[in-house]
């Protein structure tokens, strides 16, 4: 125990080396409430986000092992993530010119969406190279993008949290995806 903060990540993932129904109940006791509440910033619907939590779990448990994330939290933000926009796909499959999709299209050119192994190795490349360009950007910079692009954050909450305006954050993620943008053409990601 630490901080009060629950059983520590590795006794987590040990618990499902060990394929004991204890990890699961671990992982929800420590990170429960931050996996819904990011569940339901997609979703706006506690049954969804319950069932996307469970959705979550049981990929965590499918994936590990062999997976041995380290970092575990953002391992299991990402499957949370990840399965809280397929559920909102599915749900507003008819509706277009929704919030998360104005978000999704701002950064579409740089996911790699497709079923191949070729483009699942692309699309790991691209993260890892958005990683490095994420680090050697400003910091507030970095804290707006991670907000708006793995957050959802809107640019109002992004502007509250920060104490600048609408139109300061807008600028500043317009020139943040045009250095990425200029950051992976010279990497050879985009012609």
């Amino acid at each position: 125990m630490k901080g009060g903060f629950g059983m520590e990540d590795q006794l987590i993932i040990k618990l499902f080396f060990e394929r004991s129904e204890d990890a699961i109940r671990e992982l929800n006791l420590k990170y429960g409430k931050i996996c819904k509440r990011l569940a339901n910033k997609f979703l706006h619907n506690e049954q969804d986000a319950e069932e996307c939590i469970n959705d979550a779990y049981l990929a965590v448990w499918n994936t590990i092992p062999p997976q041995n994330p380290n970092p575990f939290s953002a391992y299991v933000f990402r499957i949370v993530k990840n399965t809280a926009l397929k559920k909102y796909r599915a749900n507003t499959a008819q509706k277009r010119n929704n919030y998360y999709d104005v978000i999704l299209e701002e950064v579409d050119e740089f996911l790699a969406v497709s079923e191949t192994v070729e483009s699942e190795i692309l699309a790991k490349e691209i993260g890892n190279r958005i990683n490095v360009f994420l680090g050697r950007i400003k910091d507030r910079d970095r804290i707006m993008f991670v907000q708006r692009y793995w957050f959802c954050y809107s640019v109002e909450e992004i502007a509250k949290t920060l104490g600048v305006s609408k139109n300061y954050v807008t600028v500043h993620l317009h020139r943040t995806r045009e250095k990425l943008r200029d950051d992976l053409k010279s990497e050879g990601f985009y012609e």
